[in-house]
């Protein structure tokens, strides 16, 4: 699968960045120690990757899942073989008091590359999985940058998105209020993070569902009202990597947006997946038509198989009309990277606002009892512009 051509590019986004800073990148790896949360995602994979090839001195990798990490591995051996450095695994819940031992037990680390999130617009509908996000974008952020600063890290790294400018659901507002916090803890350790596009094919994607749909024999459905940025999950991992060993405190990277960073419709790229398979789409006007389709005679053009899509307009809560990495106000730094930009951030914010919201959850928290209304108040709070779009709709009731 060329996932480039099916984005509409022909070549990767920061091959001259790379070209230009490879060496300083390279050097930096090799002389230091690094620990990824998150590794087994498919942001967390990437970075993981890119690390691991520059040969660390120390490389210790953290995730919830157990299954993505022993493939993580087999893709590692797979591909780069073995390092000197000390590489390891551990399947470790950030959260938990296990991970707390864990960090007692080691926590020498020059750089930690935070990349757990609850990424899913989808995640907002109920109030318990919106109270999870909370707690990993948000909480766990802070415990983990905490621990870093009392083993003396020198740098810390943690993915926003760039649903994080101007944020319209509650995954982004999580984001953004995590970036607030960022800035607070910046006094007293380097932080840096990158607000970047969709990742092309991540884990619980639209598009990587795409490939489910394809082995179980089901319609392929995208909405056809929707553009997005993409970039491969290698751009996410070299993004990131550059943020985290080439950005200054505080320094927020974002791809620049140009001819080779391009806005394009989901269904536009599941017909171009289709093509790149061989098949024909054949447009349904319904669900019931598309699921119904393989339960007829098989149909072919020219010989061609035909796959059943659906298409249609967008009306869930929580989605964007546009994307943006950067907010009016913000001071943009486009000189130093071909295809990076950087918002040199001075994000405002006030110690007894942050203090207040982590109070309020954390009383929540202790009652064991919430609702919605509660967490969308406490965003309005802290972010005064945040325009939160409730339709009463959800992904989880879409085909």
């Amino acid at each position: 699968m060329n996932i480039l051509n099916l984005i509409g590019r022909n070549r990767l986004l920061f091959e001259g960045d790379l070209l230009n800073h490879g060496s300083k990148l390279s050097d930096l790896v090799k002389a230091n120690r690094f620990l990824v949360i998150g590794a087994a995602g498919s942001i967390g994979q990437a970075v993981t990757k890119e690390i691991f090839k520059r040969n660390p001195k120390k490389l210790h990798v953290v995730d919830i899942s157990e299954n993505n990490l022993v493939e993580l591995v087999r893709d590692i051996r797979s591909s780069y073989g073995y390092i000197d450095g000390d590489f390891r695994t551990f399947a470790l819940d950030i959260g938990s008091t296990i991970y707390d031992a864990f960090i007692e037990a080691d926590g020498q680390y020059d750089y930690v590359l935070n990349l757990s999130a609850l990424k899913h617009v989808r995640s907002e509908k109920d109030p318990f999985t919106l109270m999870r996000m909370i707690e990993v974008n948000i909480l766990n952020t802070l415990k983990s940058i905490r621990q870093s600063k009392e083993k003396g890290v020198k740098k810390y790294f943690c993915v926003s998105t760039d649903k994080a400018a101007n944020p319209v659901n509650m995954m982004g507002a999580s984001k953004r209020i995590m970036e607030l916090f960022l800035m607070r803890e910046s006094r007293d350790i380097a932080i840096s993070t990158a607000r970047f596009a969709n990742v092309a094919f991540s884990d619980g994607s639209l598009l990587h569902g795409f490939n489910q749909r394809i082995q179980k024999r089901q319609p392929i459905v995208a909405p056809n009202d929707i553009k997005r940025y993409f970039v491969t999950p290698q751009e996410s991992g070299e993004l990131c990597l550059m943020s985290c060993l080439l950005g200054d405190n505080k320094d927020i990277f974002f791809p620049k947006l140009s001819e080779e960073l391009h806005l394009i419709t989901f269904a536009e790229i599941a017909v171009n997946y289709l093509k790149q398979l061989g098949h024909e789409p054949y447009i349904c006007a319904s669900e019931e038509e598309a699921r119904d389709f393989f339960n007829k005679k098989a149909r072919s053009l020219s010989g061609v198989e035909v796959w059943p899509c659906y298409f249609t307009h967008s009306d869930t809560t929580g989605e964007k009309d546009f994307e943006e990495f950067f907010m009016e106000g913000e001071v943009l730094d486009m000189e130093r990277f071909e295809n990076l930009g950087i918002v040199k951030s001075s994000l405002s914010y006030q110690d007894d606002k942050l203090a207040w919201f982590l109070s309020e959850i954390n009383e929540l928290m202790d009652k064991k009892q919430w609702k919605k209304s509660d967490l969308v108040h406490l965003f309005n709070e802290l972010l005064p512009a945040f325009d939160h779009k409730e339709t009463g709709k959800y992904l989880d009731a879409k085909m």
